[in-house]
């Protein structure tokens, strides 16, 4: 009798026709939360470490950049996400459920591996999110200083401050001033980044109010950015001097698979639409166009960002926190700064409307199916949303934001989601062997090829990354794995044999 960790869900209970969400999205609706989360960070500010790569104070070469082949990186980026995303777009097609990969996981997979891909996301949801809400503080400084001083120890968390005095340099040196200016409760230093709290707060409101909402708000940001970014193109264009993209790759290949690994933060959101499933009008026609689509364009738009700011300024003059906005201001283009830092703060927003929009559905999948506990499939009554998990996952984002440092999550967040991809690659071909006749709305063409192609690309990424990432990816596992054994092993609808947990709306004090 095989082991119940191995006991895969039917496809046909994961139907989710009887689901309490309201079906409200389209194709552009989707492409849009594509857009909204994948330009964002990864383009405003990873963009210039994986140009310019790594060095340590002590010279050390911790990673190396790509130089002006970040294009290179990028084409390779799109080519990988592209056959994760042909495997996502059949399966999202055919198992249309909010739970995205975990659901599909636990109907090719088995239960054990639907809920480590379920613990999983959370690095690339929540845990990613953190980064980015602290990354949209330092834009929103740099954006409002002109006109509003805020204190130094209202912009920057505990952890960040202390990371950043234990270093070398300049920044270490601001980091050290801010430390021993910063106010003192019992004794400990007052350090909050209040915008990165405030944002994610704001955002978390807006999410428990209803999709349809969610989506205006994100679509009017998305339209933001692509006009900043079309206006960072057409005044950088003018301006390009050949001579920087001279050496063109000035560390090899190594340096293209190491910048593509860092960059990969840039695009760990083009999955984050097949959590909108259940919300999506036509779910298997309109869940592949728009997974494919939205795809499409945020590659085309990275190719051609870094293409122009490689050709603006020297490679290496991009690594920065703000490298489009730095690099305007070595051009002499420092009258367009001001709209850029705007750009960014708007993308950010949206990519944080998307990850938060994204998490709670995660729980929502799992609770349903007994892995979390019941409170985490509970409607809102009025909006129809799984507001007790959003309200959740934005407390959890807000408060790690508030203190944080940002910079291990990066790393932690691209192999969480590099991981999960893999899986999903692979569950393809799980289906394609043990159910060969179900209906598929949506086939992968040559799916051997593709599937296979696109798992080892995965891993292939994966080895990009440093030694630290790996490690605190494994304790994580190691966690997630208690807590399933703990709890989830012991609660599953699946194991005592009942259908997953009809979603249920929670009176007007839930």
């Amino acid at each position: 009798m095989p082991s119940p960790l191995w006991a895969r869900k039917p496809i046909a209970s994961l139907d989710s026709t009887g689901s309490g969400l309201a079906r409200t999205l389209g194709t552009r609706d989707l492409v849009a939360l594509s857009i909204g989360a994948v330009i964002g960070a990864g383009i405003f500010s990873t963009l210039g470490t994986a140009a310019a790569g790594e060095i340590a104070a002590s010279g050390e070469v911790i990673r190396y950049g790509a130089g002006p082949a970040l294009v290179i990186s990028f084409l390779l980026l799109g080519a990988v996400c592209a056959l994760a995303a042909l495997c996502y777009a059949e399966l999202a097609a055919m198992i249309p459920q909010a739970g995205s990969a975990y659901a599909y996981s636990y109907a090719s997979l088995g239960e054990l591996v639907a809920w480590i891909i379920g613990w999983d996301l959370i690095l690339e949801y929540a845990v990613g999110n953190v980064a980015v809400a602290i990354a949209w503080g330092g834009y929103f400084e740099s954006l409002v200083s002109p006109w509003l001083h805020i204190p130094g120890w209202l912009t920057h968390g505990y952890f960040q401050v202390q990371a950043g005095a234990a270093g070398t340099g300049a920044h270490a040196e601001v980091m050290q001033a801010l430390l021993a200016e910063a106010p003192r409760l019992a004794g400990m230093p007052l350090l909050v980044n209040l915008p990165a709290f405030l944002i994610v707060a704001a955002i978390t409101w807006l999410l428990v109010l209803g999709v349809r909402e969610s989506t205006r708000v994100n679509n009017a940001m998305v339209l933001v950015k692509l006009a900043v970014l079309a206006l960072f193109v057409v005044v950088g264009v003018q301006h390009i001097d050949p001579a920087n993209y001279r050496p063109f790759a000035p560390n090899g290949f190594t340096g293209i698979h190491q910048g593509a690994a860092i960059a990969f933060f840039a695009y760990i959101g083009f999955d984050a639409i097949s959590t909108a499933a259940e919300e999506t009008k036509d779910p298997q026609r309109t869940m592949p166009r728009g997974i494919l689509l939205g795809l499409a364009a945020c590659t085309l738009i990275y190719v051609i960002v870094g293409a122009v700011a490689t050709g603006l300024v020297p490679y290496l003059q991009l690594k920065s926190a703000d490298p489009l906005a730095h690099a305007f201001e070595v051009a002499g283009l420092t009258r367009f700064s001001w709209i850029i830092a705007l750009g960014a703060v708007v993308s950010m927003s949206a990519v944080l409307l998307v990850f938060q929009y994204g998490q709670p559905r995660i729980f929502y999948a799992m609770a349903r199916d007994g892995l979390l506990p019941p409170f985490a499939a509970k409607l809102h009554p009025k909006y129809r949303t799984p507001h007790v998990t959003t309200i959740l996952t934005g407390a959890f984002v807000a408060l790690g934001a508030l203190v944080a440092d940002d910079a291990a999550t990066y790393d932690l967040t691209n192999i969480g989601t590099l991981f999960a991809f893999t899986l999903v690659c692979v569950g393809v071909l799980v289906l394609r062997v043990i159910e060969p006749d179900r209906p598929r709305p949506f086939k992968v063409p040559a799916v051997w090829l593709v599937a296979l192609t696109g798992a080892a690309a995965c891993l292939f990424v994966m080895r990009g990354l440093p030694a630290m990432a790996w490690q605190g990816f494994g304790v994580w596992l190691v966690i997630g794995l208690a807590l399933y054994f703990s709890y989830g092993a012991r609660h599953s609808r699946l194991r005592r044999g009942l259908p997953p947990l009809a979603s249920e709306v929670s009176d007007s004090h839930g």
